[in-house]
Formats: C-alpha cells, structure tokens, sequence
C-alpha cells in the first residue's frame, strides 16, 4: 500500500493533477521569481509558462494584497510572515490590459527543516460567474421594471393595464382623470405619469380640494392680489403659477363647490387664470390631473357636477382597480413593504407564515393597499421573529369572517354577477380565459367565492397559473 501511494504520488503524475486543474497554479522559488505556471494560468493571465518564468508575481498587477494594492513581490507583500493569505476577491490584468475578476489563495511551502523554499497561489478565474450574476441582476430589474412602475406594484392583469395607461398618459399633455376607491393609490398614479412625461423636470404641484374651505381654495389655486380680501396683505402666486411648465394633480376633486367649477372649467378651456382681486389674465402652461374616490358621473345626473366640466376632465380616464380586484397583487404587495420596513426598523423578518397569507388573501381590504400597508407595519411593531403570524395581525383582520362579508363596489362601471349555474370543467376553462384567469372575476361572474374556483381548479387539474 505504502509502495503504491508513493506511486501515486510522484512527480510526473503530480504535475498531471496541477496541468489538468480548471484554476490557475503557480509556484515561485524564496526569492519571489515564478517556477512553475500550468496551462490554466496561461489561459486566465494571457501569458505563456515561458514568459512568465523567473518573473516576479507583479506581472499580474492584482488589486489586492493583504487588503491592500499588491507590492512589488513576496519580500513586501507580507506572505512569507503570515504563511498564508484569505481567499481575496480582486482583479489582475490581463497580458492584453483588460481586467479579470478572480480569487487568489497563497500559501507558504516549508522544506522538512521548516524553511521557506516557496510559495504556492491559486487563481480562480470569475469571469463566468460575474456574467451569470450580471445576468440575475438584470433579470432581477427586468421583473422589477415589469411589475413596479414608479412605486406602484403589481402583476395582475388589472395593474398592466393601469401601467398600460400610464405610459399612454405620460406621452401625451391630455387632461387625465384618476378614478379608483381611498387608499388605491390614486396619488402614486398622478406621480408617475408626471415623472415619465416630458415634463418631469419642471413641478408636480398637488392640492388636496376637499382639504379647504371654498374661498381658501380659490386663493390657493388662483393666488390673490394684496387688498384681495380681509388678511390678504401682499400678492401670492396661486397653485396653477406655481405648476408652470409642469404638472398640478387636483385630489379629490370631486368636493368642488359650484363656483370653483365654473373657475376650473374656464382653466381648461382658455388656459388662463386671474388671481382673485384682480382683472388681468395669466397664461399658464400646465398639464392637469385629477382624481377622485366618487362617481361623477352620478354626481352630474343628480345635478352636483357639471356635465361639461366632467367631459373636459375625463378626456383620458384611468380607472385603478380595488385590491379586492387584484387579490393576485398581494403577495408581491406584502414582499414590498416587508423588504421597506426591514431597511427603516432594522429587523430581518422575511414573510408572512402561510396562515398570515391565508387571512390577507381572503380579506376584503375596504381600504385598499394602505390598509395593508399598515396591517403590515402593525405586525412589524409585534413580530420579533423571522415569519409574521397571525398573533402579530391587528385584531379586526384576523376576525374578520370571510363568508359574512358583503362584497364592496369599487369605482367606475363593473359587471353584474351572473345568475349562479351548475359548473363544468369545460365551463369554467371559458370562463378563465374570457378573464385572463382571475380567479376572483371568474366567482364573481358565477356567484361563488374565489376560493371555491380554486378548489374547482385543483380538482380539474387545470392550472391555478394561466399557461403561455
């Protein structure tokens, strides 16, 4: 056994191992000049065995040694006192100058009487691997830019046609109308139609109009001269100067007094205003976006909007769906906010246990993604562990009971359920694809919860995902 490991062993098959190795080997001698180079070394560094030779290791040029810049040789580097280097990720450049990303281990070797008569390093070559990791990180953006438009997230087929609106709105200066329940994110919408339009460098200005009493609207919008009013000791420049060239979102805009209409109509029509207490006109060149929580159109049948008003705003009207309407988001909604909560806290929690998920799935957000937003920083007040669990909810979602609850009507037109009829499996295939495999409409159209299509799914093995 003895006579057959020394045989192993020997030299010349020692050399084999060495030349035959996807890393890079090199020896140098005591005093730093390189006595051996394999194959893969010439491969990752450029240079031939022969030209590398009885040079010093400084042809390589590493970037780090010893968590510095690589000296000149072995007698600076430090290697020959420490007997050994850590694994360092760094560059060394290639006989062609171009740089190449690689791991470098050195290791001092001792003869029987323990003196140095060389040093050992191995170079990985990371080349591969950072095109790999390069390739993740774009993917990683690329599902990001997929799902996520400004700070709005969402995969189902109700936010890519939001997003759809959105870059159909930037591209154009029409007067938009943002319709959607409290808490849809109404504002976020605003926000990245502004800053994917070409008038993103210039103001976004906001106004809340149900925040403030008529007269304290028109001033705020309008700007006054001094004398104006009662208090009114100097000019001030109104909302619509102020947006000049770029954009004014007006929320909730369906709170607007009669007056304030007919003031509002006129900006839309002329592209002017007068500050109140004063009869000269100002031209403005903005974009305006509206939104609101209401139903103007029922506003104007029951004669509190007017018509012609509401035409010129909803020139482009962008509805945003409830997160009743777009239960599929929530996963993804609850990632975002945990990974936004872990960076302000601190804490390292890293989901919600499935029976969290189970409750927010089946409950019915009458206040949209900013109740969620907030039963999840709720949690994180209560959560000191690595998964959120029902205990850490607040009190009301988890006893909310799923089968009591009254299905909530969102904003803008929705379509009437459709008297309940015996299930087929051919039915409900239609059926999902007429609604793009939303489970929640298909239960909707046909009377029954979207748990109950699930289970429909699974037990027609038709796919819970739609197949491309």
């Amino acid at each position: 056994m003895e006579e057959k490991a020394h045989d192993i062993w020997n030299p010349r098959f020692t050399k084999k191992i060495i030349n035959s190795m996807t890393d890079g080997v090199f020896t140098m001698d005591s005093e730093g000049r390189v006595s051996s180079w394999n194959p893969s070394m010439e491969r990752i560094s450029g240079y031939s065995a022969q030209e590398a030779m009885g040079k010093s290791c400084d042809i390589l040029q590493c970037t780090r040694c010893f968590g510095k810049e690589c000296p000149a040789g072995i007698q600076q580097c430090g290697i020959l006192e420490q007997g050994a280097t850590e694994s360092k990720e760094c560059m060394l450049v290639h006989k062609d100058g171009s740089n190449v990303p690689v791991i470098k281990n050195a290791d001092v070797v001792r003869d029987e009487g323990n003196v140095i008569i060389g040093v050992v390093e191995t170079i990985t070559d990371l080349t591969e691997l950072n095109k790999a990791r390069q390739k993740a990180e774009a993917a990683a953006l690329k599902l990001q830019e997929q799902y996520q438009m400004g700070n709005i997230i969402g995969k189902s087929h109700e936010m890519r046609k939001v997003f759809t609106a959105i870059n159909a709105a930037a591209a154009s200066d029409a007067t938009i109308l943002i319709q959607g329940d409290s808490g849809t994110g109404k504002e976020l919408v605003a926000d990245a139609i502004h800053y994917n339009s070409a008038r993103k460098s210039n103001p976004l200005i906001t106004v809340n109009c149900s925040a403030l009493s008529e007269s304290l609207l028109e001033s705020e919008l309008f700007g006054h001269v001094r004398g104006a009013y009662t208090g009114a000791v100097g000019d001030r420049t109104g909302r619509f100067e102020e947006a000049r060239g770029g954009t004014i979102f007006l929320d909730e805009i369906g709170e607007l007094s009669p007056y304030i209409q007919v003031k509002l109509l006129r900006v839309l029509q002329e592209r002017e205003i007068e500050r109140v207490g004063e009869s000269k006109k100002r031209k403005i060149d903005i974009r305006i976006i509206t939104a609101t929580h209401q139903d103007l159109y029922q506003q104007v049948n029951e004669g509190r909007f007017r018509e012609d008003l509401y035409y010129r705003l909803k020139v482009f009207p962008i509805h945003l769906p409830s997160l009743y309407e777009r239960r599929d988001d929530i996963p993804l909604l609850v990632e975002h906010f945990i990974r936004i909560l872990n960076k302000k806290t601190g804490k390292h929690i890293q989901n919600l246990s499935r029976a969290s998920m189970r409750i927010f799935m089946d409950y019915d957000w009458r206040g949209n993604v900013r109740e969620l937003e907030n039963a999840i920083e709720h949690a994180f007040v209560l959560c000191n562990q690595k998964e959120i669990t029902p205990d850490d909810l607040p009190i009301e979602i988890c006893q909310s009971n799923s089968s009591t609850r009254s299905l909530k009507t969102p904003s803008g037109p929705r379509s009437k359920p459709r008297t309940h009829l015996k299930m087929s499996k051919e039915r409900l295939l239609r059926l999902l694809k007429e609604c793009e495999w939303n489970k929640v409409e298909v239960g909707r159209q046909v009377g029954v919860s979207h748990t109950a299509i699930w289970k429909y799914m699974k037990k027609w093995d038709i796919p819970l995902k739609k197949p491309f």
